[in-house]
Parts: C-alpha cells; structure tokens; sequence
C-alpha cells in the first residue's frame, strides 16, 4: 500500500515535471528578496512559505493543465507518447482533478498573503494555464510562456509590498525573454511534428535557422535587463558575478545546439537553464544579505 502511494505521488511530479521548478522559482525568491532590501518590509517566515506555495500550487496547475489538454496530440507524438497521459499511467480525469485542486490551493493561499493578490490571482491563472491553448492559433507561444514564468519575480515581490514596483519587473522581463528564448530550443524538437499537425510555433513560422537566431535575441535581451537591473538599483560585487555566470551560461546554450545537431537540445534547455536559474539567485541573494 505504502509503495503503491509512493509511486502515484512519483507519477504526479513526473506529470509536472516538478524538477523543472528551479526555472521560475529562484526568480520568485529573488522578488522576495528584493522587496526585504529595498522596503520597509522584514522576512516573515510565514509570507515566504505562502509565496514557496503559491508557486508550486501554479506551476503544478498549469503543467498538468498542458498535459491534459495536448494529451490527444501527445500520443501521436513519438517523443511525446511515453508521458504519463497517453501512456496510461495517469488518467485524463485525474489529471483534470489535480488542475482542479491545484487552482482552488493557489487563490486560497494568495487569500492568505494580501488583498491584492488575491484579487490578481485569477489572471495569473489565466496567463499560466492559457499557455496550453496558444500553440493552436498563434506562433508567439513561447512568449505567453514566458509572462507565465515572469510573473515569479513581481508576484512575490507584490506578496511582501502590495504595491508594483521597477525594479523586480526589470527581472520580470529578464525572465520573460530568457524563458521565451529557450523554449524555442526546446520546440526545435517538435518542428516536423507541428507542421504536419497545423501546430503553430516559432520553429514552423521561422525554421530552425530563423528559430535559433530569434532565441538567440531574446536571450540578449534578457541579459541586458539583468544588467540594467543591476545599474538601476546599485548592486555590488556578488551580483555581477551572477549576471556574469547566467549570461555565460546562456551563451553556451547557444553553442550545444546546431540548425544541423539537434542532439542537445535537452542539455541546453534543462541542464544549462537550471544551472543558471540557480547560481544567479545565489548570487544575487549574497549581494543583498551584504547590503
């Protein structure tokens, strides 16, 4: 009984990829953070664990939301029919019942954080589960993404504030781009499947040439919103050390993978990514516990 539970709680994080938090979550610590330095505001341990929550409660949401809804496309999908759907593993209705009760955890705990993001709460889910939906009608899926991702940052920073602010939107758009830009890389994989589908995508509208080049774009941007974050708001040392490494490492990115050599495309997206989400954060943490 003990095993069998254990194995369905396994098929829930794999359904969700819960090992692909580290890509918004460390932002959202960061948006923390940042409020803590440069407000009034003091660290509450009981805000923090709300703000941790929320994050999972809606990532949780909305990739098994993405499951659920591509699950007829997924099965058709070579690379895509071993997931836990189309495999069997997970049933569509349960699928559809994790969203459920993950979108009723997260509005329920924004309840507990503030008025204003409980009230904000409902487009957030919008933006995140919408996601799913935007490859059938529009090549720009990857930036709708990416805003999904990029509300980490100004979530939490609102969370401790209430109130918007420049400076963790700065880190909000760094998100938006580096986010928008790998999951082109990403997509490179599906290019012929999407095609032959009618699916829509930066890789079908722009070709793995075009696709690559506009990536590469987005992942400058993103660079130059981290740097302009940090000449905006004077941060020290330890902080470009970590815009050194998470722009390295996004750069190097860029050289696993080819228009030729797609081989690498899962070292770029998660690898690369997931190293440079979590060594930048660090880095930016220390600088501002050494404020």
């Amino acid at each position: 009984m003990e095993n069998s539970s254990i194995k369905k709680v396994n098929n829930y994080l794999s359904l969700i990829k819960f090992s692909h938090t580290v890509f918004a979550l460390p932002f959202a610590i960061i948006g923390y953070f940042l409020a803590i330095t440069y407000t009034d505001a003091t660290f509450n341990l009981r805000l923090f664990a709300l703000v941790i929550l929320c994050m999972v409660f809606a990532r949780s949401a909305a990739m098994a939301f993405n499951r659920y809804i591509d699950r007829k496309i997924d099965e058709q999908n070579a690379r895509t029919a071993v997931r836990e759907i189309p495999a069997g593993v997970v049933k569509p209705n349960a699928a559809l019942a994790f969203v459920i009760i993950n979108c009723v955890l997260f509005v329920a705990t924004t309840y507990f954080i503030n008025t204003l993001c409980f009230y904000l709460s409902p487009i957030a889910l919008l933006v995140v589960l919408g996601y799913s939906l935007t490859k059938r009608f529009t090549a720009l899926c990857h930036l709708v993404l990416g805003i999904g991702l990029a509300l980490a940052p100004i979530g939490a920073y609102l969370a401790v504030t209430g109130a918007f602010s420049w400076l963790p939107l700065f880190f909000s758009f760094a998100v938006l781009f580096w986010v928008s830009g790998f999951d082109i890389i990403y997509a490179l994989q599906d290019e012929e499947f999407d095609k032959s589908k009618n699916l829509k995508s930066i890789p079908v509208w722009l070709g793995t040439k075009g696709a690559l080049t506009l990536s590469t774009v987005l992942h400058i941007f993103s660079a130059l919103f981290v740097i302009y974050a940090g000449i905006y708001a004077h941060f020290n040392m330890w902080y470009w050390v970590g815009v050194a490494v998470f722009t390295g490492l996004l750069t190097y990115q860029h050289t696993l993978v080819k228009p030729n050599d797609l081989s690498k495309v899962n070292i770029a997206f998660f690898t690369t990514n997931g190293i440079a989400s979590i060594l930048f954060a660090v880095f930016v943490l220390i600088d501002l516990f050494l404020k």
